[in-house]
């Protein structure tokens, strides 16, 4: 049974996970059941609170759940330069072609070991193609990326979102964002 109106943000890994009253190991509740929808409404540090597709909350390591891609955009949206896979294609053609080209002269004795380490420091690619689906690594936002074709929407992204700037005090980590069961941010 899913609550009315909920959205969820992440998973519980396949394999399911355990689950705390709060954010203290000395206080363990029943674990989580594998692909389980949650919604990640806080963070403190690797722990996540998280609410439940059933309507239940429990405290979990954070950094095991699964990001669920964003909806799609609408059909009638405007494609928006970002969106367009095309230039994140192009780049990993790119770098892909720059590893291949590393390869062969290596295959070819043409490189000793470390000269190809340091031609291939750094570069990263991602590509799975399914079909019309497409997931891409754009290594300049540390984030994976899903395509249908025509347009990209963030998947998964390597660290969490940096926090807004505001005059109020440094408090050395992100403030805490409750989301309430409608979706709503407060």
């Amino acid at each position: 049974m899913t609550t009315p109106g909920f959205r969820p943000t992440h998973v519980v890994p396949q394999q399911g996970m355990p689950a705390w009253e709060a954010p203290d190991p000395a206080r363990p509740t029943m674990p989580l059941d594998p692909l389980l929808p949650v919604r990640l409404v806080e963070r403190r540090g690797d722990w996540g609170h998280v609410l439940c597709s059933n309507g239940w909350s429990a405290w979990v390591d954070g950094r095991y759940l699964v990001a669920v891609p964003q909806d799609p955009p609408l059909p009638d949206d405007t494609l928006a330069a970002t969106a367009d896979p095309r230039p994140l294609l192009g780049r990993s053609e790119q770098a892909l072609a720059r590893y291949l080209a590393a390869v062969e002269e290596l295959a070819a004795g043409g490189l000793d070991g470390e000269t190809f380490r340091r031609r291939t420091h750094g570069l990263r690619i991602g590509v799975v193609v399914d079909g019309e689906s497409v997931w891409l690594y754009d290594p300049a936002r540390s984030r994976w990326a899903y395509g249908d074709g025509t347009r990209l929407s963030t998947y998964a992204a390597d660290d969490p979102p940096a926090a807004a700037q505001d005059d109020g005090p440094d408090v050395g980590h992100a403030p805490t964002r409750v989301v309430t069961p409608d979706g709503e941010a407060r």
